[in-house]
């Protein structure tokens, strides 16, 4: 699967920073990627502990950038940019203490295009990389939320999920008069779309199913009707993207089942990329994936910001931190 993500990377020259660079899973990541020249890593943290535990473990930083935040000759700049950013929630002095951390300084440094790319998370929550990327790089235009997808690999089989680590649930956003600005159905849209484009970086020609547990009007209910909004929302997004809804899982997986229940679908029984209509059915449907169909999960991939930045598990190993590496650093191309 990396094959080709890889050869592009080696065309190209892609900065990938870490928030952690102390850690040995990244070392060992960032020596390897930069040995084999697929990317160019920035590690962050105070460049003698880095050195060190670079030694400790036994791996070769040599031509490694190491980017130390308490050092940085454009550490007040970068305070007097956030602070900007953040529209006055935070001071600059405050901007400046919070930038001395790992997650907000690596963040400043894609956000001013010091880096392209950012990957972190292996030492502490989903949370500490969405944050700042929220605070600082924002959402692309047009979007209204981030959102997660993983790619599954199963040998030469490859499919698509989303979203199945960050939004709970869709709801829609109000004013304060209580008028509608984004609908869910919007929201959920914006999923479906960023989850099929996350497809397409990996080779996989979308064929997207908006999942319930209604297949064309065989159930009711308000998770029913979202899914058929969103629907209407995607195909109005991007009309060419093959996609249909709302659809059972057995009748976006099975020509059978498909031709029973909604023949001359574009989609179902042939589906490979999927969006679940909340958290719950989304984490657990990618797992039962994982942990049955013996698929490999690659994610969660962030959508929507406009920077690539990824969380890592805080129980990764290196090799996944390769792999995430390039993965990260090719939504950068």
């Amino acid at each position: 699967m990396f094959q080709n993500l890889v050869a592009q990377l080696r065309a190209t020259s892609r900065t990938l920073v870490y928030t952690e660079g102390t850690d040995p899973r990244i070392l060992e990541a960032a020596s390897r990627l930069k040995a084999e020249g697929i990317v160019e890593p920035i590690l962050v943290g105070e460049p003698q502990a880095v050195a060190a535990a670079a030694a400790q473990y036994g791996f070769d930083i040599t031509g490694v950038c190491v980017c130390d935040p308490a050092t940085d000759p454009r550490l007040d700049e970068m305070a007097e940019e956030m602070a900007c950013l953040r529209r006055g929630k935070q001071t600059v002095a405050e901007c400046r203490a919070m930038l001395l951390r790992g997650n907000y300084y690596g963040t400043m440094l894609v956000k001013q295009g010091r880096a392209d790319a950012l990957l972190g998370g292996a030492t502490y929550s989903t949370a500490d990389t969405v944050r700042p990327a929220l605070q600082l790089v924002k959402t692309r235009p047009g979007l209204h939320l981030v959102s997660s997808s993983f790619i599954l690999v199963r040998g030469d089989e490859r499919i698509a999920m989303g979203d199945c680590a960050i939004n709970i649930s869709y709801e829609d956003t109000l004013d304060k008069d209580g008028n509608v600005v984004v609908s869910a159905a919007r929201k959920l849209a914006e999923v479906t779309v960023e989850t099929a484009r996350m497809a397409r970086l990996f080779g996989i020609e979308p064929r997207v199913a908006m999942l319930s547990y209604s297949t064309k009007g065989s159930g009711k209910g308000p998770g029913v009707e979202l899914v058929r909004a969103a629907l209407a929302e995607v195909r109005a997004m991007e009309p060419e993207l093959a996609v249909d809804g709302e659809l059972q899982f057995d009748a976006a997986v099975s020509p059978v089942v498909a031709e029973t229940k909604c023949k001359g679908s574009p989609v179902a029984g042939r589906a490979n990329t999927f969006i679940f209509p909340e958290l719950q059915s989304g984490n657990i449907g990618y797992k039962i994936a994982q942990r049955l169909g013996g698929f490999l999960a690659f994610g969660p991939l962030l959508q929507g910001l406009n920077a690539p930045i990824n969380d890592l598990s805080r129980g990764c190993n290196a090799e996944e931190v390769y792999q995430m590496s390039i993965i990260t650093a090719a939504q950068a191309l």
